[in-house]
């Protein structure tokens, strides 16, 4: 992988936020991605979701599997703690840095190859498990970096480059999270950064795992006429159920619209997600409402857009398990290795 470093030089009046730091100082590396790749857009807004958030990139951990979403984290917080690991295994590496420092603010990119395919088991453990982290799914319908063999996510009927038909049924990511029972699931567009950076914004904020799917066209080699996966036919079909924006706690609670049409869900931060039904009688908060209506909208030929569920009283990895409060990489050794004894007490519950 080749990494070319941004200068660090900028602008003095660059706006600040309430940390101190500028846009640029959650940059990483330049890209070396086809121009024009949805996954660059998706980069943006992820640098603009944490600098909105103010939050330190030291506290950040971002972690990635195989494949051209997978370089993604090399663009964006250079400071941050980062590891790249092999294909699909993304999920299980993010559990066990979890497991070990919930301290850390989670962040896994991956791609629709390397969670749909070769890690679709590791991806639903970890949403079982309701791990504490933001999993940015960026959905392009191809294998980019082995020259665009229809992946999981293709949709039945969609043609490839060379004109070829996909002849099988496509894995819904959203669908999917809906079942083995996400607690926050989105999708978004990389080209609409209005609606995809309060969703990331609220992802980070929400205790548990918040699932983003993301359509982001690869221009290389799905964005043709017959993709459903194009810059073209995602504007012409994408369909938003719910038009979400987020309030830190330490914001005062406006809105724009009318008086009953926004519906406000507070996470367990005290930040806020607001609402607005854009969708008739929908429930963003109702998991069977969601995953019929997605299913209903895609059999039309749309793709819902916005926050598709979200549950206010998460209870994330941590508290399923009753772990102890420190994080297990500052507890002393004495501490983790109680000796034999220990262990032969343990034992006798199980006899």
């Amino acid at each position: 992988m080749t990494y070319i470093a941004k200068p660090k030089v900028h602008h003095p009046a660059l706006q600040k936020n309430a940390i101190g730091l500028v846009r640029r100082d959650y940059e990483g590396s330049v890209t070396t991605l086809c121009a024009g790749c949805g996954h660059d857009s998706v980069t943006a807004a992820i640098i603009q979701a944490f600098w909105e958030l103010s939050v330190h990139p030291h506290r950040v951990a971002k972690l990635s599997g195989i494949g051209c979403s997978s370089k993604t984290p090399t663009y964006f917080l250079r400071e941050a703690h980062g590891f790249n690991g092999v294909h699909g295994r993304m999920p299980a590496l993010v559990t066990g840095a979890n497991a070990a420092n919930g301290d850390l603010l989670y962040i896994g990119v991956s791609g629709d190859g390397d969670s749909l395919s070769i890690g679709l088991g590791q991806l639903c453990h970890a949403i079982r498990r309701n791990v504490n982290a933001l999993y940015v799914l960026e959905n392009n319908g191809v294998y980019g970096l082995t020259k665009g063999q229809f992946s999981a996510s293709a949709d039945p009927g969609s043609l490839s480059k060379r004109g070829e038909a996909n002849t099988m049924e496509a894995i819904d990511g959203c669908l999917l999270a809906l079942t083995m029972g996400a607690t926050f699931v989105a999708r978004s567009f990389s080209g609409d950064k209005e609606q995809l950076v309060p969703l990331l914004k609220a992802g980070l904020a929400h205790k548990g795992f918040a699932f983003i799917s993301i359509v982001s066209p690869c221009v290389t080699f799905n964005d043709h006429e017959g993709s459903t996966k194009s810059y073209a036919y995602t504007r012409e079909h994408m369909v938003e159920v719910v038009e979400a924006d987020f309030v830190m706690p330490t914001k005062a609670i406006t809105t724009q619209y009318d008086p009953g049409t926004t519906r406000s869900v507070t996470l367990h931060d005290g930040s806020r997600v607001q609402l607005t039904k854009v969708a008739d009688d929908y429930d963003p908060t109702d998991r069977d409402r969601a995953y019929g209506y997605v299913r209903e909208k895609h059999k039309a030929g749309q793709i819902v857009t916005g926050l598709l569920y979200i549950a206010p009283d998460s209870s994330d990895m941590h508290e399923q398990a009753n772990t102890v409060a420190a994080p297990l990489h500052d507890l002393p050794y004495e501490t983790l290795c109680p000796g034999s004894a220990a262990l032969d007490k343990l034992q006798t519950r199980f006899r």
